[in-house]
């Protein structure tokens, strides 16, 4: 069985940040989380990543202060930012910082997976959460 991939969840809301987990592990993703910018940079240095997924709101600077401070490092994961920033400015600036993709909050499950997968995989189709029954499945 091949190894999980691993993503870093940078969020600072506790019930956004439980849910992504939850969501993502059913995937079958090893997720790692941290609700700050100094707390991810740690994690970011000591470990390997297949993804990073970051808020534009943290309690220390911003996602995007955190996504040059990855770049700087030379650190060339791929970065998805999953923000309530909805203005264009924003994702504008997520994307000059550094990151390949950015989806506003709330976000249909099934656009976050297939986004997550396709980030991963290079997959346009993959992963996707069945609403209706309230679980996740893959396809």
């Amino acid at each position: 069985m091949p190894a999980k991939q691993k993503i870093l969840l940078v969020e600072d809301h506790e019930d956004t940040s439980e849910l992504m987990v939850l969501i993502l592990s059913q995937l079958n993703y090893d997720v790692a989380t941290a609700a700050s910018i100094s707390g991810a940079l740690g994690m970011a240095e000591s470990a390997d990543f297949d993804l990073f997924v970051f808020d534009s709101m943290l309690p220390d600077g911003s996602g995007t202060d955190l996504c040059k401070h990855i770049r700087e490092r030379n650190i060339s994961t791929p970065i998805l930012f999953y923000s309530a920033m909805a203005f264009e400015r924003d994702k504008h600036e997520a994307l000059l910082a550094g990151a390949q993709k950015y989806l506003v909050k709330p976000v249909d499950f099934d656009i976050l997976c297939r986004t997550v997968a396709e980030m991963l995989n290079g997959a346009t189709a993959g992963h996707c959460v069945d609403q209706s029954a309230n679980f996740l499945t893959a396809s």
